[in-house]
């Protein structure tokens, strides 16, 4: 068994919103928030005190304890209004992805039995629908403006008594995002109070943060990584989040230079563009201190390059999952320079680790050999929502989550993920599970089998390869009509990228797709 070498901490018994804007009254006037695009600032009394009053009008509203209220919406200074306010109102988040199509959105409204949605104006086409294909959703509210419907906005006016719901830290769900866990459609990952809320002191002796730090928020906040690095953990600790929309590289790198961005949490896609992107060289990156990727495997060399490009310290690493709260290991801040390339980092406070065999789980390896990663730790999650089986195949009797990585530590205990023993294709940071592409694909008239593996890129990601067998009469069934006909009816992350065609998808005896085989085709 591995331990982490920081001290543990004491589990964190607040609601999250406690957890995070508990010390905003000493941050007083510093900037909280800042919109990247158009300068909007919100100082932490503001947040503090305008999340407050969207919990009354949401309580107002009929909010109650254990409602589910889905949160649609890109990034924007509301984001975490919203997310906090619903937690103060004794309300569960679930958070949904913005470019979700109507029929995935009201899939997991129905999972979750959601009773209101917050959206945003250019979303509402969607989220109209995703209500009325779900049924059960009382209110759609908007974080903006749009006509028939209350915004957060007309919110903050509210006189109603501010909420205080008899909320339990150790039982109640605070977030319920989605996630393929290894394998199959995406499930509620239920994440109490307790557990996100420890988790941001588990993670905060390796990466320190505090007022005068500057944070760029583009990975969007409904992900975990987001949530967690680019959300609670700066707004927890008086920093500064400077909120980006959307990835877009110019956009991006202006933020950088005129906001004085000190820390960049990232995706390997990103580390990419700022290590060869020729615009890189126009702008003043040198308020950065550090860059830390996680969300998918970065390459060693890919790192050296963008910190080398930057003159920053090594690009640190950091590796989790939804159903860790996200977080369990990471570059800690002082050690960057010394970790070993391609390392995601070291165990996180009060967190145990265990590598057992591939071939024998009951087995335990030591240093060097490589196994299934196996964490242990109060940022376990409760459970799949409603989903018992799964849960029990995730995380075992004596409390250990099985990750379904592959990986090896040094004899310094720094951890490496070599391989997946799961099937899930990370696109840019995304979860996209094989399982539910293949259902759709053998939905079409012209094709008689399929399966979906992740096929790597020159960009650090994977993208959605499927091979497809043809129907008896669909001889001319093309590689693009495939496509569009996954791209009709998928959110963009989703989309299958590459088609081959096959005369079998091979299968062993139980039926279970060898997906190997297939990536080793030339």
């Amino acid at each position: 068994m591995f331990r982490s070498e920081y001290a543990d901490v004491p589990a964190v018994e607040l609601p999250i919103h406690e957890a995070v804007l508990g010390r905003a009254a000493e941050f007083g006037d510093l900037p909280a928030l800042i919109d990247g695009t158009d300068g909007t600032t919100l100082t932490y009394e503001q947040v503090d005190r305008f999340h407050r009053r969207v919990a009354a009008a949401l309580a107002e509203a009929g909010v109650r304890k254990g409602d589910v209220l889905a949160l649609h919406s890109p990034n924007t200074v509301a984001f975490p209004l919203a997310f906090h306010a619903a937690t103060r109102a004794g309300a569960t988040v679930t958070t949904v992805h913005p470019l979700a199509t109507a029929e995935e959105f009201a899939t997991q409204l129905r999972d979750c039995a959601a009773r209101w949605i917050v959206t945003v104006s250019p979303f509402l086409e969607t989220a109209r629908r995703a209500a009325e294909l779900s049924g059960g959703i009382e209110e759609i509210l908007v974080c903006d403006s749009a006509p028939g419907h209350r915004s957060l906005i007309d919110m903050l006016a509210s006189r109603a008594p501010e909420p205080h719901p008899a909320i339990d830290p150790v039982e109640d769900v605070a977030a319920l995002p989605y996630s393929s866990g290894t394998t199959g459609v995406p499930k509620g990952v239920m994440l109490t109070h307790r557990q996100l809320a420890t988790n941001l002191a588990q993670l905060e002796p390796a990466i320190p943060a505090g007022p005068g730090e500057r944070v760029l928020a583009v990975l969007p906040l409904f992900h975990i990584y987001g949530l967690t690095a680019l959300m609670n953990a700066p707004l927890r600790s008086g920093a500064t989040v400077v909120v980006l929309p959307r990835f877009e590289l110019e956009t991006f790198l202006a933020a950088i230079q005129n906001h004085r961005i000190t820390a960049l949490y990232v995706a390997p896609p990103i580390v990419l563009a700022l290590a060869k992107h020729p615009a890189v060289a126009r702008y003043d990156l040198s308020s950065l201190k550090y860059v830390i990727s996680a969300a998918a495997p970065l390459d060693a060399d890919l790192a050296a390059a963008c910190s080398r490009r930057l003159n920053l310290p090594p690009v640190g690493q950091a590796y989790g999952m939804t159903e860790l709260s996200p977080g369990t290991h990471v570059v800690p801040l002082d050690a960057m320079r010394d970790a070993p390339a391609g390392t995601v980092g070291r165990l996180i406070a009060g967190t145990e680790m265990r590598i057992v065999s591939l071939d024998d789980p009951g087995k335990d390896l030591g240093t060097g050999e490589r196994g299934e990663i196996l964490i242990r730790g109060p940022q376990v999650m409760k459970g799949y929502l409603g989903n018992p089986t799964a849960t029990a195949a995730m995380i075992d009797p004596d409390g250990w989550l099985h990750t379904g990585d592959v990986g090896r530590v040094d004899a310094a205990g720094w951890l490496f993920v070599v391989d997946r023993v799961k099937e899930l294709i990370k696109y840019k940071g995304f979860q996209v599970a094989p399982a539910e592409l293949e259902a759709l694909l053998l939905t079409h008239p012209g094709i008689a089998d399929a399966a979906v593996t992740g096929t790597p890129t020159d960009e650090g990601t994977e993208v959605p390869h499927a091979y497809v067998v043809r129907g008896p009469t669909a001889a001319g069934l093309t590689a693009g009509e495939v496509m569009m006909y996954v791209a009709e009816r998928v959110a963009p992350y989703k989309r299958v990228r590459r088609v081959t065609f096959v005369d079998t998808v091979p299968r062993a005896a139980s039926g279970k797709i060898l997906r190997r085989r297939l990536k080793e085709r030339p």
